[in-house]
């Protein structure tokens, strides 16, 4: 199972070129946490240390408005969610629930400074790599925006939006 949540993370862009050591010192690091269909990863606005490389299943990314939860984007086996919160030390920007049972990787800034710890320059690959994400992501958003604003279907469409 170690073998295929390295291979999980090689085809991830925020760990996109980290070696396979560092990548195996860090799956020793991390805990695999599971979280039952309906339940939630976090909450919006909740404080948040840690990033998750969903494993198995599916979740749902909710931003409240009004009090009822709205649907953002649904994420899969490979996407990852809440590296923001790691980056920038800022509450959660968003809600995610499960939508069936899921497994996820935990990955804390704990965790990663354990890595700095080990290789700086594997470190900050992982830093340019995250911000090189939140960077497409911002972008994204920004075209949605415009679309929404302009009243236009939306061009150029990326990737989507995920949560922090």
């Amino acid at each position: 199972m170690r073998d295929a949540r390295i291979e999980l993370l090689q085809q991830m862009p925020v760990f996109g070129g980290v070696r396979s050591d560092i990548l195996e010192f860090l799956i020793d690091l991390c805990p695999i946490v599971s979280v039952g269909a309906e339940d939630f990863f976090f909450r919006e606005d909740e404080p948040g240390d840690a990033m998750f490389v969903l494993e198995a299943g599916n979740v749902a990314v909710l931003k409240s408005w009004q009090g009822e939860d709205h649907l953002l984007q649904t994420l899969t086996e490979g996407d990852c969610f809440g590296e923001m919160a790691v980056m920038d030390h800022c509450p959660r920007s968003a809600s995610v629930r499960a939508t069936g049972d899921c497994t996820a990787i935990r990955i804390s800034s704990a965790d990663l400074y354990q890595v700095y710890a080990q290789d700086l320059k594997q470190f900050a690959l992982i830093q340019m790599n995250m911000g090189r994400e939140v960077c497409r992501r911002l972008r994204d958003a920004d075209r949605r925006l415009f679309s929404a604003r302009m009243g236009v279907p939306e061009v150029g469409a990326g990737r989507a939006f995920h949560a922090d």
